[in-house]
């Protein structure tokens, strides 16, 4: 009997690699490789020893369609029934709907933008942006900044810091004012981030009115840059006593200028930097933001005048301020730096009701509110402390007739700054759209 004759045998190819690219959190390319099997492997799950190999200049690739938002349903319809969710929901449960909430077409969430100074180094500043989300940092590209650039330290002021003054308005962040080693004023036009644009940059506004300035009064009103009061290159009356408004929100943001407003009645605004807050259509600032005997200032936007601050306003102004948005009742709020606690304004009252009391609050540098929350920075920036803000309690009579327990002592918790760096100013904006 003959012997079968034996099959011939192809030894196959070395296996070859194929390079993937992994983008980690840091926002940095690592290179994984892993080996790449013939085409029959792939689809049977593993090579057979008398499986014939495809010729070495063979090559075939395969394609992933895209995974579906919601199966059965186009993308434009699955985002109409997506966006009405919670934002923590959607970050939660896949990487499509994930990618979906950085994308400029879909409702962005709040997210907290801060101006860093470096820890250790003389490394000028920077700015990011915390995901509450994702529980991260994210860079913001760097301003296109003036030379001399604006300096936050000086060795004249050993204990006092050169403010780089920002604004958060139409749901952008605005640089308006600074200061440069030699005590001038560094920005001649504001610098504007819009985080919610298909690429985020910044972009240069129109001139400030009448001159560059530094140490004034600058704040949101309305969806409106405000600035009032300030020096120049040396101090001249009609800067100390001007003011004036812009639309961020204009495209490109030159295309519209300054508005003045009627000037101050002196002065006395030119002496530090100060926070212009708005609440009820007014717009609200003292003019020292350090311990002492303060002076105040109303600017009423629908009658277009300048009225004295009330004074229980201005009693109980002693320490950083901000106020909530418009679709979040306009409230004032104060750190009391020495007492350590975060009070709320009462128009009709003319007086400040306790919010939250505690040691980690005194000597609170900046802060901001948005969302129901209060964003403190914690003395040394290397953390921001976030307080809830609850609704104003009912009145007395309300009170009686309700046998409600009295509601328990807002929450707080804290957000350590990025690694090496300090928190010097911060504000609330919508999140950073991110490429796909």
């Amino acid at each position: 009997m003959m012997a079968a004759a034996k099959r011939p045998y192809c030894k196959p190819p070395p296996p070859t690699t194929t390079t993937t690219a992994i983008t980690s959190s840091s926002g940095q390319n690592h290179k994984r490789l892993r080996p790449s099997l013939p085409a029959a492997a792939a689809m049977d799950g593993g090579m057979e020893e008398e499986a014939v190999a495809p010729p070495p200049t063979t090559t075939m690739t395969t394609t992933t369609p895209p995974q579906p938002l919601l199966p059965g349903l186009p993308d434009h319809l699955a985002q109409l029934c997506l966006s009405p969710l919670p934002p923590r929901l959607l970050h939660a449960v896949c990487r499509p709907w994930r990618r979906l909430m950085y994308t400029p077409s879909f409702p962005p969430f709040l997210s907290l933008y801060a101006l860093l100074d470096d820890a250790d180094a003389d490394a000028g500043v920077s700015f990011a942006a915390y995901d509450p989300l994702a529980g991260r940092w994210d860079a913001l590209p760097s301003p296109p900044m003036p030379s001399p650039p604006p300096m936050l330290w000086h060795p004249s002021f050993l204990a006092r810091r050169l403010p780089l003054q920002s604004v958060a308005a139409a749901g952008r962040l605005v640089l308006v004012s600074g200061s440069t080693q030699s005590l001038h004023p560094a920005l001649s036009r504001p610098l504007v981030f819009d985080p919610a644009a298909p690429t985020p940059r910044w972009q240069l506004g129109p001139r400030i009115p009448l001159s560059p300035r530094r140490w004034c009064a600058a704040g949101a009103a309305r969806g409106r840059v405000f600035v009032a009061g300030g020096v120049g290159a040396g101090y001249d009356p009609a800067v100390a006593r001007s003011g004036a408004t812009w639309d961020p929100a204009a495209s490109p943001p030159p295309a519209a200028a300054w508005e003045p407003i009627p000037p101050l009645r002196d002065g006395r605004f030119s002496r530090d930097a100060a926070e212009a807050v708005c609440s009820g259509g007014k717009v609200c600032m003292v003019n020292l933001r350090t311990p002492g005997a303060k002076e105040g200032a109303v600017f009423d936007l629908r009658a277009g005048r300048w009225e004295d601050m009330p004074p229980g306003m201005l009693a109980g102004w002693k320490g950083p301020a901000a106020a909530s948005p418009p679709d979040d009742g306009e409230t004032i709020y104060v750190v009391d730096e020495e007492r350590g606690a975060l009070t709320a304004y009462d128009w009709g009252a003319d007086r400040w009701r306790t919010v939250a009391e505690s040691d980690r609050l005194k000597g609170a540098a900046e802060m901001t509110v948005a969302g129901g929350k209060a964003c403190v920075v914690a003395p040394g920036g290397g953390k921001v402390l976030i307080v809830d803000t609850p609704p104003p309690p009912p009145p007395p009579a309300a009170r009686r007739e309700s046998w409600a327990a009295p509601p328990p002592p807002p929450r707080m918790w804290e957000v350590a700054a990025p690694g090496g760096k300090r928190v010097v100013s911060l504000h609330v904006l919508p999140r950073m759209t991110r490429p796909e």
